[in-house]
């Protein structure tokens, strides 16, 4: 029988659901029947968007960046199946330009955050024997470079270190570890990026599908991962960038 993609009983986390990406795949889950808490430091956007989704769907006001907020809130809480480690943000520029400030607001959410975040969680599956999924948002430039995005790899090139890593470890308790890598994908926060036809028509060129990503272009893998489909599947990535990285 082909393993399922329902993820009824289950409990899912999205770290920084309130709208794009996080939002899509929190939707997702719900509809595959997961119970999901959707977290972001918004109160107002975090809320809207769980009522957004309905009866499957309670949102929770936090700041991934905030350690110990962090730790105190996984050792609350049941135990969850799935986290989707979503939580992120980028300051394009030449790396002569970045300044100190710049490294520590892209590492410190993109990559200490998210270590954190999955230690927590898994901190607390361990306790309980809860087995599980851990799906990190990586993207394309976590395998390969890009201009201005030096900080943007450095922070995804080391999440695909640690989630390989962290499945090695966590593979005795049952716990998967995967990234989900997509191209640029069109959200309200990064259309404005793509007025500037120059810029446009670079990250076309290289898109072989010759379109940019959705958010609905990933709402399906982060099931995939998230399911039994995928049970064989840990230390891995999921790339979902159109042909990028092919060519």
């Amino acid at each position: 029988m082909t393993p399922s993609l329902r993820l009824d009983g289950r409990r899912a986390i999205v770290t920084g659901a309130g709208r794009g990406i996080g939002l899509g795949c929190a939707a997702a889950f719900a509809a595959a029947g997961a119970e999901v808490t959707l977290v972001a430091r918004s109160a107002l956007e975090i809320e809207a968007a769980a009522e957004q989704i309905g009866a499957n769907a309670r949102a929770v006001t936090l700041d991934v960046s905030d350690l110990a907020g962090v730790r105190a809130f996984f050792k609350e809480q049941a135990p969850f199946h799935i986290l989707l480690n979503n939580a992120g943000t980028n300051r394009p520029m030449p790396p002569w330009d970045v300044e100190e400030a710049d490294y520590d607001a892209v590492l410190d959410l993109n990559l200490k955050a998210a270590f954190f975040v999955a230690q927590a969680c898994t901190r607390r599956m361990i306790e309980t024997g809860t087995k599980g999924s851990l799906i990190h948002l990586s993207s394309q430039m976590g395998h390969v470079g890009g201009p201005d995005r030096s900080l943007y790899c450095a922070s995804k090139w080391g999440l695909e270190g640690m989630s390989k890593a962290m499945a090695l470890d966590l593979a005795r308790h049952g716990i998967r570890s995967n990234t989900l890598c997509p191209t640029f994908i069109e959200t309200a926060l990064t259309r404005p990026f793509f007025e500037d036809q120059a810029f446009l028509s670079t990250v076309l060129s290289k898109i072989q599908l010759g379109r940019l990503g959705q958010v609905s272009d990933l709402m399906g893998a982060a099931v995939f991962l998230a399911s039994d489909a995928s049970a064989m599947m840990t230390g891995t990535h999921l790339i979902i960038d159109g042909g990028w990285t092919a060519a």
